[in-house]
């Protein structure tokens, strides 16, 4: 297995020009979050694909040759990358997983930061973008307010209620906004 510091030197780069609530601390909160995952469920998961993953899916989508090439000279073979690859692209929201890594990631990934974490980097990056409030809530509405979905029995109540959450905190919000 490669040292994590060796992962994170290499994933860095990739997360400096990104906003704040998808830098390195991110990949910290969803690693938390998979760790709160495996804690609370019995799954006999890759924790080293997994955790490779987790690096990896904020960028696999702009530099998976570049992760590929970066595995194959750590020594990884051909169906390892391939596992690491997959994992790391089933954490994106639009699909449901295929494998047990990849439904814990995908998770890990909705759920990061708990129930109100949600709200939070969803006002933040629209500040960052430089949208004004309005605009930050109507992309909320189109876009966050129940999109969020998890696919493991662990998990969807805890996705459930950070649903709930955000919807009366946007409800409160438009009310006294408007």
């Amino acid at each position: 297995m490669i040292d994590e510091k060796e992962i994170s030197a290499f994933a860095e780069p990739y997360y400096i020009t990104k906003d704040i609530m998808h830098n390195m601390w991110h990949i910290e909160l969803v690693k938390k979050m998979i760790d709160k995952i495996l804690s609370i469920s019995h799954y006999e998961a890759d924790k080293e694909c997994l955790m490779l993953a987790a690096y990896f899916h904020g960028f696999i989508y702009r530099d998976e040759e570049k992760i590929k090439k970066w595995l194959e000279i750590h020594d990884y073979d051909k169906e390892r990358i391939s596992k690491i690859i997959k994992i790391s692209w089933e954490s994106q929201r639009e699909e449901i997983p295929e494998t047990i890594e990849g439904k814990i990631l995908h998770d890990a990934h909705i759920l990061e930061g708990g129930k109100t974490y949600l709200i939070v980097k969803t006002l933040i990056t629209g500040s960052v973008r430089g949208q004004s409030l309005k605009e930050t809530m109507n992309y909320m509405q189109k876009n966050v307010l129940d999109k969020n979905f998890c696919c493991l029995p662990e998990t969807i109540p805890l996705c459930e209620e950070m649903n709930k959450f955000t919807n009366e905190f946007f409800e409160e919000l438009s009310a006294g906004v408007e």
